[in-house]
């Protein structure tokens, strides 16, 4: 949701806790992370660029209708995208709203989607390394995500293997349009890396793996690709399920980030019914897929449906967990979620500290 200035300058109506699953930085060009990489791939990055895997080299899935997809305040008064100024970031974010921890979600210059894995490789060490050195050593608050070259898995393990005794680093991140459905067994050893390393998997929406993101085809507006992401992660979802990633690995957790909430009962459901008349086809599922899903998936708040009704979205929660709900507000983007307007229901106070805060201090561990 977005709110307007007037909003933002208000005092809260209650006093902030915040820990932040969801916060993305960018880089002001491609020349911050060239102290971290190879001779070699600086020369690669100024004669041949980036490749991805799309139609487009480096074109996002569909032209967005905001640059950046951000906040129209979010542009630093110095130049570079939103999300580049950590300054900007204290005084728009990490200070008025109290933020306790937040989370690093990098999502462009994706190293992930590099058809050349070994420039992704490179990248991917190089951009971690930048999380740590330009965020998080600067900003005691923020912590790393891992990226990984999930196509290739020996370099996502080797990556994985080498930050996972770093606590500057919370979390896997894997954007969910892989080459293939994730649960598939080729993305198993990163999965089995993220246990032996006590690191949940966290999907952001993203990615770019060359299919269209609509089962028909390239949809025509930025709304409907909008729209697009939550099912893409219902597919991330059933795969990791009937693909036996649970059963197989029952320490593996999942964080569903920015994908929705609202379509997470119904798709529990329909699995459990077709569980149930066809589970002869997935021996390996030993259970309904809803205890799969409750057990081993927690999800981020932001963008929640807007439901109409307190009731209703009580109703949402309960039905997901409450234990299962982390908070996140996708600063800058712009559908950004204010902490303090976010909720729009009656919220007990142990409620509102479970959303905001307890639930992340608990499933990463923060207090440990």
């Amino acid at each position: 949701m977005s709110i307007t200035d007037v909003e933002r300058s208000q005092p809260a109506k209650h006093r902030l806790q915040v820990i932040d699953c969801d916060i993305h930085p960018a880089m002001t060009s491609w020349t911050e992370v060239h102290p971290f990489l190879e001779k070699r791939w600086i020369e690669h990055l100024t004669i041949y660029g980036s490749h991805l895997r799309h139609a487009f080299s480096e074109a996002l899935s569909h032209p967005r209708m905001s640059p950046d997809a951000a906040r129209v305040d979010a542009y630093p008064e110095e130049g570079g995208p939103p999300g580049s100024s950590l300054k900007l970031m204290q005084k728009q974010h990490l200070d008025p709203n109290r933020v306790e921890i937040g989370m690093l979600i990098p999502l462009r210059w994706n190293p992930g989607s590099q058809r050349n894995l070994d420039f992704g490789a490179a990248l991917t060490r190089a951009m971690n390394t930048w999380q740590v050195e330009r965020w998080v050593r600067q900003e005691p608050r923020l912590r790393a995500s891992v990226l990984v070259t999930q196509e290739d898995t020996a370099s996502a393990v080797a990556e994985i293997d080498a930050r996972g005794g770093d606590h500057n680093f919370t979390q896997i991140l894997i954007l969910p349009r892989t080459d293939e459905p994730l649960g598939r067994r080729r993305y198993w050893p990163i999965f089995e890396a993220a246990i032996r390393n006590d690191l949940p998997i966290t999907v952001h929406v993203g990615g770019t793996g060359g299919h269209p993101s609509a089962a028909g085809g390239w949809p025509s507006y930025y709304m409907e690709e909008h729209h697009m992401v939550a099912q893409a992660m219902q597919a991330v979802v059933a795969s990791l399920v009937f693909e036996g990633v649970f059963e197989r690995f029952p320490k593996l957790r999942v964080v569903i980030m920015e994908g929705g909430l609202g379509w997470i009962p119904s798709l529990s459901g329909r699995m459990d019914k077709h569980w149930n008349r066809l589970r002869s086809e997935v021996p390996h599922v030993k259970r309904p897929p809803s205890e799969y899903v409750r057990e081993h998936v927690w999800f981020t708040t932001q963008p929640m449906e807007e439901t109409g009704s307190s009731a209703t979205l009580l109703d949402l929660f309960e039905r997901i967990g409450w234990d299962r709900l982390l908070f996140a507000t996708d600063y800058p983007h712009w559908d950004y979620d204010d902490p303090r307007t976010a909720f729009k229901a009656n919220l007990t106070e142990t409620q509102r500290h479970q959303l905001l805060h307890a639930n992340a201090r608990k499933f990463y561990g923060l207090d440990a």
